[in-house]
């Protein structure tokens, strides 16, 4: 499942928080760049001025729900 968000450098450790209670792989990426969602220097070093896509591979509605309070529209 997939997830197109907008994110802020001070929103990253809740971010970060938020998909390391996740069972599975959750990994955030733009263009070419991927990073694991649980590491919190990886989510830094991405540039918050794109769109970030969130690919889960798994389901858990906590975070489902999380992500839509960054979610932009398509």
């Amino acid at each position: 499942m997939q997830h197109r968000i907008k994110l802020r450098p001070d929103e990253v450790k809740d971010f970060v928080t938020a998909a390391e209670k996740c069972t599975f792989d959750i990994d955030i990426s733009y263009n070419s760049f991927i990073v694991d969602a649980k590491s919190i220097i990886g989510v830094m070093g991405l540039n918050f001025n794109q769109v970030l896509t969130v690919s889960c591979n798994g389901y858990d509605a906590d975070f489902e729900e999380y992500l839509l309070r960054f979610a932009v529209a398509c």
